[in-house]
């Protein structure tokens, strides 16, 4: 490869991880010394940081807002529109995740067709199965927020915060450098946090009186948590396959 380092006898010198001190103990040692007679630049500890971050906080606006329902006569029917509120942001967080999570099995998809197959990992028949469950998923949901007068192109509260904790997922599913396992790692993240969103979803709609609503959530719920055992058996399977191959200084096996 074009600019890549190499070793003493002029061979190139691939996937050596540089990362720990230990590869060179006397740069350690001399690391680990400096930093032992090194002094802050200035006095003071934690709680200066701490009194600035809560008054940024005293002064800051909310992350978002419910947008109001288009259809306020309908929803009166059932709830008040503060209530229905908390609802809303619920199911467009899952929403939003359905959408994210229809992707991240397109994603692994195509990880799985370059990749190397291995005993016990996932098929392409059943990632494309799960992939048009989650697309059923979010058109469920989309029904939803719009029989309830929501909009479901808002992104709510609760959906910018799931999006802003979960945007690691989707980065290591689409860099070209993690394996099939790495990315099936991702999605297990993302799978236990939906399943969790889900549960709470339906206990919220059926504590709203929403019981219909809340029958249909748990369809999905069912479907998702087949989904998670499926990305937990896959996960266990590559994990072993993968310490059968593995060797210091190796690539990870995609």
């Amino acid at each position: 490869m074009k600019g890549s380092k190499k070793t003493l006898e002029g061979k190139p010198e691939k996937h050596v991880n540089r990362t720990g001190i230990a590869l060179s103990p006397v740069h350690a040692k001399e690391l680990i010394e400096g930093a032992a007679h090194t002094h802050p630049s200035m006095s003071g500890d934690e709680t200066g940081i701490a009194t600035v971050r809560a008054a940024y906080m005293r002064d800051a606006e909310p992350i978002g807002s419910i947008p109001p329902p288009t259809n306020v006569k309908s929803a009166a029917k059932v709830f008040t529109v503060e209530r229905m509120a908390v609802l809303l942001d619920k199911i467009g967080a899952r929403l939003a995740f359905e959408r994210t999570g229809t992707r991240l099995y397109q994603a692994i998809i195509g990880k799985v067709e370059s990749g190397t197959p291995f005993e016990g990992g996932p098929t392409l028949e059943r990632l494309t199965q799960i992939m048009r469950e989650e697309q059923q998923h979010f058109e469920l949901l989309r029904e939803a927020m719009e029989s309830m007068g929501g909009d479901p192109t808002a992104v709510t509260p609760s959906a910018d915060v799931e999006a802003t904790l979960s945007m690691g997922v989707p980065q290591v599913l689409h860099d070209a450098r993690t394996d099939v396992h790495q990315s099936l790692e991702a999605i297990l993240l993302a799978e236990l946090a939906d399943n969790d969103g889900w549960a709470v979803l339906i206990e919220l709609a059926r504590s709203l009186g929403h019981e219909d609503l809340a029958t249909r959530f748990e369809v999905a719920l069912e479907q998702e948590a087949q989904h998670l055992r499926d990305v937990r058996g896959w996960v266990k399977a590559s994990t072993l396959a993968v310490s059968k191959t593995a060797r210091a200084g190796a690539p990870a096996t995609r």
